[in-house]
């Protein structure tokens, strides 16, 4: 055990876990990766490339190493970082990326291959032989990749999406985080500070300096009570702002219910977006470490981590330490574990002169390697006098410090190189409105930290006009870092520049030979910096290695930039709980639970559940179903909710003029009580939705669209009614969910309608075939009555305002009861509208033309419309497929929506292809499975045998080139 003695941890209670299924204890305040090192815990990892042993790194979001699985079944999480991990009482951990025992991995034999699996192994090994790619190299490489495994079970937790609004943004609640939110909420702004942490504090809860002679926390502690009892501040731990995206919107995902066993009754994750005038960056700076020979053993770790695991969670790596320093950050480290009771065994600091500034020697040289594969055991040192290997179980490097930039990259900004601080700043461009402040922007003692803070709120609030004052600040360390560049040792041995990905310093060389110099062909040639760190811990100490290959400047050789997400996102919270039935909105039909009472089985249409048959006692199969209601309607009468069509009524003295320009075919001239069938084109001459228009009145037409086109026409409407011609009077409304509309079909139709309308003459002369008429029905309800027809049947479509749609259902059913009235859904409705020939999505799939739809001669000359001239380009013109009908020759054989056309006898390939099929059914009309399909000159080929072919299931089908209309061809039932 290496537990020491303070810290912040609750000592009074004990919180028992498991790491790989043995048993430990830890203390409330604890993260897993600091309840592991303090029970003596140094192994928890392996390398993703060749299984390397690996240790615990460092303490924060930054950690390559320590990435776990918490938890079992369905809620297990993979890559959790053990520095993140809250510690709670039942936590189950394990590690990842090994087969076999994490002490014997049996893919670490991967290392003794290493030479193999250089830089760019991958775009050299996998391109030879080439029939290999798909037997052999892909599936190896697909069982390889990733790290971790999921339980491949549905995620049980729930989770949120919700926003909120600010006038001050602080990201990070460390020293310049907390005086930037102090300083804003004095003044009354409305503020909202975030931190990824448990605790706000940042570095001061892992340093042992004072402020005004007094420990940290005291202040931290007080910051804390006054703005947590300011109504106009609002403070979100366990927060990680993600990404700055445009307009002042950020992402965070706040971790509600991670640290503990169960989320009960509350969400596990949060997903903020956070609106906000202005925001002041205060993420702090991540340190950065020394490459040398085997410098990955477990036990090595940064300086300032080990530091934080000293003080604050009172966890020592081992009891005799080393540190290996360019700075005087080292220095501190050594001080705070010797005051702590943990041995020094020597601080190696290469820089001239430097002096020891506690009890514990001080060897002017470098770190040269490390033994211990399991477990760091020694260190072997460079000086003056030569070599030696010093016993040491745990080793903490400073190498500097990097401001943590990623946010302000965000926009495309490029971070700028600071030769003082040996680091880069934030970019001068970054997102509008973002301010940096504190060791992001090079302030990085902790008396620069609180005063950037301030100044940072100070500076952004007076550009929102509000009054500030710049607050009292507390006397605090201020002392220079006193850095000396030092990038890597140079060595014979592999020296590890990105612990995750096992990138070295060799392979950057390799890449610089390889004229793999810019700094995003090194990123992708290696694959440093990716993964769950994104080169927190790699990425300068690489760019460094390439500048003194190339000799240019580290400036001149390039950066990174960065994107969201800052760390790793769940893909659950992401959907915000929108998962399962949540997975989108579901649009329920006015008639939909008199459709569940009546046994229906309901399928998604667009964003709508519609029934999709009706099954009655005694049916095993659902053709069964729609045979029936396909003959039951065709012989008597048949009802079918409609009222997913989009609906959009459209008003004005232009309003004629306005359709004639959206629809290819003529509008302006439909007469008053007729409905036309309408055809849109896309900008380019593609089909794109068809439908009816019907005019109601002299300047008053309501435009049908199809269920799954209904959004996007009525946007396109609106675009051409504001955009293209403002100056048309005419107005438009969708009222898809004000009507419930019915459709009525069958022979019986009219005798049934005639039963329920008030007074209102059906006959075929007063009401004929695209007629339409305002009435009423049922006695006094107002109602639209459309004559048209999906079926080939005499039909109608009857819209009454939407609460009364289930009331009309069952008021059709109870007056059709003698005439057979049936029910029927939407694949009876489909095998009605393929007898009849009848084009529908299936068809409109934005490949097909007016002219291939048999529909050339409704794309009007007379008039200009959106995509009228388009449609008569020569490669649109020339299209020689069109539809028609497909009839097995064999009547017992099917016909797949899908299948490929060709000639007989010739080879099935692409140079050959003449077609395709794009609706099947079976029809009980015809009494074998029919088609719809497009076939190059198609309507010459009546008669004629062609093959279907899929390829997919193994099926070739002689088919009959027939018409599309295989009922009812010249519409005599309709017209009836």
């Amino acid at each position: 055990m290496t537990r020491l003695a303070g810290g912040l941890i609750d000592r009074a209670r004990n919180l028992n876990f498991t790491f790989d299924g043995r048993s430990y204890t830890g203390h409330p305040g604890d993260t897993l990766a600091s309840a592991l090192l303090a029970n003596g815990v140094r192994l928890v990892g392996r390398s993703f490339k060749y299984h390397r042993p690996r240790g615990v790194f460092s303490a924060g979001s930054e950690e390559p190493n320590a990435l776990v699985e918490l938890r079992s079944g369905a809620r297990k999480e993979p890559n959790t970082r053990a520095t993140m991990a809250e510690l709670y009482d039942g936590l189950e951990a394990a590690s990842q990326n090994h087969v076999g025992p994490l002490g014997f991995d049996l893919l670490a034999v991967n290392d003794l291959f290493s030479p193999f699996f250089a830089a760019g192994f991958y775009y050299k090994t996998f391109m030879w032989p080439r029939a290999f790619w798909e037997k052999l190299y892909e599936p190896a490489i697909r069982r390889a990749a990733g790290l971790g495994s999921l339980s491949m079970q549905p995620d049980p937790d729930p989770y949120d999406k919700r926003f909120l609004h600010c006038d001050l943004l602080v990201i990070g609640g460390g020293a310049a985080g907390l005086s930037a939110a102090l300083t804003a909420a004095r003044a009354g702004a409305r503020v909202i500070l975030a931190d990824e942490d448990f605790c706000l504090g940042g570095r001061l809860l892992a340093e042992s300096h004072l402020l005004d002679d007094a420990p940290a926390t005291e202040w931290v502690a007080r910051v804390q009570a006054e703005l947590a009892a300011q109504p106009n501040v609002r403070i979100l731990r366990r927060t990680t702002v993600f990404g700055a995206f445009d307009h002042g919107v950020y992402g965070a995902v706040e971790r509600v219910a991670d640290h503990l066993p169960q989320p009960g009754a509350q969400v596990r994750q949060t997903l903020w977006r956070i609106t906000a005038r202005r925001a002041v960056l205060a993420a702090g700076a991540i340190e950065r470490h020394i490459p040398f020979q085997n410098n990955d053993r477990p036990g090595i770790m940064l300086a300032g981590a080990m530091r934080a695991y000293a003080n604050r969670w009172a966890a020592s790596p081992a009891r005799r330490v080393a540190i290996f320093t360019n700075n005087d950050d080292g220095h501190r480290t050594a001080l705070d574990l010797a005051a702590k009771g943990v041995e020094i065994a020597a601080v190696i600091d290469p820089r001239e002169g430097v002096r020891t500034q506690g009890d514990y020697p001080v060897i002017a040289g470098l770190v040269e390697n490390a033994k211990g594969r399991l477990g760091l055991t020694a260190i072997k040192v460079a000086a003056r006098g030569g070599s030696q290997w010093i016993d040491c179980d745990a080793l903490g490097v400073s190498g500097g410090w990097n401001p943590n930039v990623h946010l302000s990259s965000h926009h495309r900004g490029r971070p700028v190189w600071d030769a003082a601080l040996q680091a880069f700043l934030p970019a001068k461009d970054g997102p509008p409105g973002l301010i940096c402040a504190g060791a992001v922007a090079g302030q990085g003692s902790t008396a620069a930290a609180l005063c950037s803070g301030a100044g940072a709120a100070l500076a952004a609030l007076a550009e929102l006009g509000f009054a500030v004052q710049m607050p009292d600040l507390p006397a605090a360390e201020d002392a220079p870092a006193g850095l000396r560049p030092l990038w890597h040792v140079p060595g014979k041995g592999r020296a590890w520049v990105d612990f995750q990905n096992d990138v070295t310093v060799k392979d950057i060389k390799l890449a610089h030979q390889e004229n793999m110099r810019p700094v995003e062909h090194l990123k992708r040639w290696t694959t440093l910096g990716m993964a769950t760190d994104q080169g927190k811990t790699a990425n300068v100490t690489a760019l460094a290695v390439m500048s003194e290959l190339t000799g240019k400047p580290i400036p001149e050789t390039g950066s990174t930039i960065f994107r969201p997400p800052y760390s790793g996102v769940s893909l659950s919270v992401l959907g915000g709980g929108d998962t399962g039935p949540h997975f989108r909105p579901r649009r329920l039909t006015p008639t939909h639970e008199w459709a569940v009472a009546q046994g229906a089985v309901f399928t998604e249409a667009g964003p709508w559940m519609r029934a999709q048959y009706f099954p009655r006692p005694g049916e095993t199969t659902w053709r069964q179903t729609v045979d029936r209601e396909v003959l039951a309607t065709r012989k008597g009468v048949g009802i079918c909710d409609v009222t997913t069509l989009g609906k959009v009524d459209v008003q004005g003295a232009d309003a004629g003029e306005f359709l004639d320009r959206i629809y290819a075919n003529a509008m302006k001239s439909l007469r008053i009580g007729m409905v036309r069938y309408g055809l849109m084109l896309r900008e380019d001459g593609t089909a794109w939705d068809d439908g009816t228009c019907a005019r109601l009145g002299d300047a008053h037409y309501v435009v049908t669209t199809t269920t799954a086109n209904a959004g996007p026409v009525y946007r396109h409407m609106e675009f051409c009614r504001q955009c293209l011609w403002p100056e048309l009077d005419v107005q438009l409304i969708s009222t898809t969910d004000a009507w419930a509309q019915i459709a009525v079909a069958g022979p019986y139709a009219r005798r049934l309608l005639e039963r329920i309308v008030d007074g209102f003459d059906l006959s075929n002369g007063a009401f004929p075939f695209m007629a339409c008429a305002e009435l009423t029905v049922c006695g006094g309800l107002r109602a639209r009555l459309f004559r048209i027809s999906f079926s080939g049947e005499l039909a109608y479509e009857i819209a009454v305002p939407a609460r009364y749609g289930q009331a009309l259902a069952e008021r059709l059913i109870e007056q059709g009861a003698d005439l057979g009235v049936t029910p029927y859904g939407t694949e009876a409705l489909g095998v009605m509208r393929i007898e009849k020939g009848h084009a529908a999505g299936n068809e409109l799939n934005g490949q097909t033309t007016a002219q291939m739809l048999g529909l050339g001669r409704m794309v009007s000359t007379r008039k200009d419309a959106v995509g009228a001239v388009m449609s008569r380009r020569e490669g649109l013109a020339a299209e020689r497929r069109v539809l028609v009908g497909l009839q097995p020759v064999d009547a017992a054989d099917p016909v797949v929506a899908g299948a490929h056309l060709f000639a007989e006898g010739v080879p099935q390939d692409t140079s050959s292809d003449q077609g395709w099929i794009s609706s099947a059914c079976f029809s009980p009309h015809v009494g074998s499975a029919i088609g719809l399909g497009f076939l190059v000159d198609g309507a010459g080929r009546m008669g004629e045998v062609v093959v279907g072919a899929n390829p997919l299931q193994g099926q070739t089908v002689r088919l009959r080139v027939v018409p599309a209309h295989f009922i009812a061809p010249q519409g005599e039932r309709l017209r009836d």
